[in-house]
């Protein structure tokens, strides 16, 4: 038997008490929004100990609820010796002080942001990712500074050494110039940041793939799937927003057209407007693509209210109306023939599960079908200098006939409209192949 015992070294989590207002006219059922609550503070590393809730027609100025929930909170932080009371809506400045001089320290008192904040801040792996997170919570934190050197504003109403300075004032002053200061910087930092992304997208439009964008409600499978297809590696956890940064990837369909799939941050309920703000830069992948895939969890009883959140989102940034497929996941929980049903009820949609690569098929036919939606038959004669325009047809085209003849290579194809527009000077009229020999050469950087 060993002499020395060990001591565990891993933290403790923290024990959090949940409270929510049940408001009449709100969209999300309370218990349900607790629910996703209670998964952000797990994803968090906290511990739930339990929760309070009360039926509101609008939040009470002062505390947020009333004054007897209030002390109700109060004695269940002292029972359940709770660290943190997370709060299911945003908080005024004005709320959150009230409630910790309430509620007394050192217990904290976050709202639903603060804690989206903080799991960002564990997730952001990239430089943008931490800029945009930072930048945020700078934002947030900014009008909630306070009374920190108020110690030191009380000594100047008794007068005598220190009274004349106004250190308490102006030490606030300092603190808020400070941040000001740092979050101009953060946004030159990030301007900088997207003019190289700005670069990169460019690029991607020059090389005319045909560009989707994943978007949808967190956890809901979308690093999944883009593992699916692409191998991409990117981290898939059942943890809301496990990945942050956007990952782009190629993707070859049957027939050997490229495209390219981006994952993007997930959307929740309640989103913060600053974190949207912040996560323009990434958000901009979404608004660029060709076709967004709206992934739904659907077996979450909650999926068309998940949809919704995400269709916000979408118009909230100006992608609202851009071309999208609604891609139903996770629906090996279900039995075949209610699936199948469902298929038919909606041929619009997909339904799959990923897990299992049940309708994956269905969703590439469906990604291919809008691929060449635009597609244009093109008859052209590039001369044999221009390798890579050909190279382009096959890789983002469908080739129906080509021969190669001394004039150069005769190609019949349907392509995409942007590589259509390279083309057009090399396209066979009336004139047939003779018409050739007076076109210029074309070559690439």
């Amino acid at each position: 038997m060993s002499r020395f015992s060990f001591l565990s070294t891993e933290l403790e989590p923290e024990r959090v008490l949940l409270v929510g207002v049940d408001f009449r006219n709100g969209a999300w059922p309370v218990d349900r929004s607790l629910d996703e609550l209670e998964r952000l503070a797990h994803t968090a590393g906290a511990l739930t100990v339990g929760r309070v809730v009360q039926r509101l027609d609008k939040p009470i100025p002062k505390s947020f609820i009333g004054s007897g929930k209030v002390e109700e909170v109060r004695r269940l932080v002292a029972a359940l010796d709770v660290n943190a009371v997370i709060f299911d809506d945003d908080l005024t400045p004005a709320q959150q002080s009230h409630l910790e001089k309430t509620i007394g320290e050192p217990t904290k008192i976050i709202d639903r942001t603060a804690l989206i904040l903080d799991i960002f801040g564990l997730h952001a792996k990239t430089r943008e990712g931490r800029i945009q997170v930072q930048l945020a919570q700078l934002q947030y934190l900014l009008p909630r500074l306070r009374g920190m050197w108020s110690h030191l504003a009380k000594e100047q109403t008794r007068g005598g050494i220190g009274s004349r300075f106004g250190q308490g004032e102006s030490q606030l002053e300092v603190d808020r110039r400070l941040i000001r200061n740092k979050i101009a910087s953060l946004r030159r930092e990030l301007n900088g940041l997207e003019k190289r992304r700005s670069v990169q997208t460019k690029n991607r439009k020059e090389s005319t793939a045909f560009r989707v964008a994943l978007a949808g409600y967190t956890n809901a499978g979308k690093s999944t799937l883009l593992n699916a297809l692409t191998d991409a590696g990117v981290l898939s956890e059942d943890k809301l927003f496990a990945t942050l940064d956007p990952t782009t990837r190629s993707y070859s369909l049957p027939g050997g057209r490229v495209v390219t799939i981006t994952d993007t941050v997930g959307f929740i309920q309640k989103l913060p407007h600053g974190l949207v703000e912040a996560f323009k830069s990434t958000l901009a992948e979404v608004l660029e693509a060709d076709l967004i895939l709206k992934i739904v969890d659907y077996s979450d009883e909650d999926a068309d209210l998940h949809l919704e959140a995400v269709n916000r989102v979408l118009d909230e940034i100006g992608a609202g109306e851009q071309l999208s497929v609604t891609v139903n996941n996770k629906c090996d929980r279900f039995e075949a023939s209610y699936v199948h049903a469902l298929e038919s009820r909606y041929p619009d949609q997909v339904f799959c599960s990923v897990y299992t690569g049940y309708g994956i098929d269905s969703l590439i036919d469906t990604l291919a079908l809008r691929a060449s939606a635009s597609d244009q038959l093109l008859t052209v004669m590039l001369p044999y200098a221009n390798a890579s325009l050909r190279a382009q047809i096959h890789e983002q085209g469908v080739i129906l006939n080509e021969e190669f003849i001394p004039e150069g290579m005769l190609i019949t194809a349907k392509v995409p409209s942007k590589l259509a527009g390279l083309l057009r000077q090399y396209e066979q009229g009336p004139a047939g192949k003779a018409e050739c020999e007076s076109l210029p050469l074309v070559t690439e950087d």
